[in-house]
């Protein structure tokens, strides 16, 4: 009996050493699938994306029950921290959030009130930048640009 208990002991340590381990094990920007609703919340619909270059996209996404805009640059692989960033701009009222930095699989998010505004907005991954400009409005062409520094 005595071993029995032991053996249970050491059983249900070593399974909670296991599980602390793997909660501990990988950041949440380095979870592979990585979604724009996961990284701006899942009341966040796609509404445009734009390609950087073959490295990965960045996603407009809009939320119809705050009036709220977010964008998400997202990585096609997840590895090693690279420059990162996203952006946007509500050009009728000057209102602008980003976020930049080294991650492993997304910038973001980023949050602008934009109901009823267009919106310009961008990313980049690495060296690689795209800046798409009057989008989401109807009156107006959206604008494109990549580049490469």
């Amino acid at each position: 009996m005595r071993f029995n208990r032991s053996a249970l002991t050491v059983a249900a340590f070593a399974a909670l050493a296991v599980g602390t381990t793997t909660a501990l094990a990988a950041p949440a920007s380095a979870a592979p699938n990585t979604t724009p609703q996961k990284v701006c919340g899942s009341a966040y619909k796609t509404v445009n994306s734009a390609p950087i270059g073959s490295l990965g996209t960045v996603y407009l996404t809009y939320n119809s029950a705050n009036g709220e805009n977010c964008v998400a640059t997202i990585r096609n692989t997840p590895g090693t921290a690279v420059d990162m960033s996203t952006w946007i701009h509500i050009p009728d009222t000057q209102e602008y959030a980003e976020d930049y930095g080294r991650y492993t699989s997304y910038a973001g998010p980023a949050y602008v009130y934009g109901k009823g505004h267009c919106v310009s907005w961008g990313g980049s991954i690495k060296n690689v930048y795209v800046q798409v400009n009057d989008t989401n409005c109807a009156a107006r062409k959206e604008h494109r640009v990549t580049s490469i520094r």
